[in-house]
């Protein structure tokens, strides 16, 4: 099970969720493999206090491979960290990804960065579930159908649904899912789903600044359980290998 988490815009909590949905599959027992995808500005590790010795572009130059790159997390989950700031990561080729990915035997969330360039449309294309990440800004939500539009073209027939981050509540996350899910039928001829909604929580700032997971500082937190009920999602309607 490949899940790509994607979104048109830069700081809508992307990173954030894929940490969390790794670590939610972890707690039912997956032993997933985080990776930072975000090609040139990862901070997959820098959220984690992680500090790695080999990382995603050492394993796409055949310097070593994804087991040497790879760093356990105390949470159960498997890290590739990325590179930031580097020129060849960012104008790379998704494909030579894919299928190192692809040889993985396990559940894999690959964070992907933000925006549409094409290794992030590659990358989202091969994926068995894109999650596309918004908030009720309208410029979220434009990038988001953004994001939508070009993966209805790449993989029409992959799949792909929204998650609402950052919600005061499940009422507002329906709002927002409906306007993109209104404008994918009348423009694309398809339904997006609501994959769920993250709700604020205080817990989310403070784990980073803590550079700890969210569900290990505040396991108990409306966030926490939203994330949890994310991946139990995504769990039940995975492609079987």
């Amino acid at each position: 099970m490949l899940i790509a988490i994607a979104s048109g815009k830069g700081g809508v909590g992307k990173t954030c969720i894929a940490i969390g949905l790794a670590h939610a599959l972890a707690e039912a027992g997956r032993k997933p493999l985080l990776v930072d995808g975000d090609l040139g500005l990862a901070n997959v590790d820098v959220q984690l206090g992680l500090q790695p010795r080999l990382d995603l572009g050492d394993v796409l130059a055949g310097r070593c491979g994804i087991g040497e790159a790879v760093l356990r997390h105390p949470a159960g989950f498997d890290v590739l960290p990325g590179r930031s700031g580097s020129v060849e990561l960012a104008a790379m080729n998704g494909a030579l990804l894919v299928r190192l990915l692809r040889e993985q035997a396990r559940a894999i969330v690959l964070d992907l960065g933000a925006g549409l360039g094409a290794a992030q449309r590659q990358l989202a294309a091969a994926a068995d579930e894109l999650v596309v990440v918004a908030n009720e800004e309208p410029t979220s939500l434009t990038d988001a159908y953004a994001v939508l539009k070009l993966h209805h073209r790449d993989a029409p027939f992959g799949r792909a649904g929204v998650v609402v981050n950052l919600v005061a509540q499940l009422g507002q996350a329906r709002k927002v899912h409906a306007a993109l899910d209104s404008a994918c039928r009348n423009f694309l001829g398809t339904a997006v789903p609501l994959l769920g909604a993250i709700r604020r929580d205080p817990g989310i700032s403070a784990s980073i600044r803590a550079q700890t997971p969210l569900l290990t500082r505040h396991p108990a937190g409306p966030a926490a359980q939203d994330l949890r009920a994310l991946a139990a999602r995504l769990m039940a309607q995975a492609v079987p290998a």
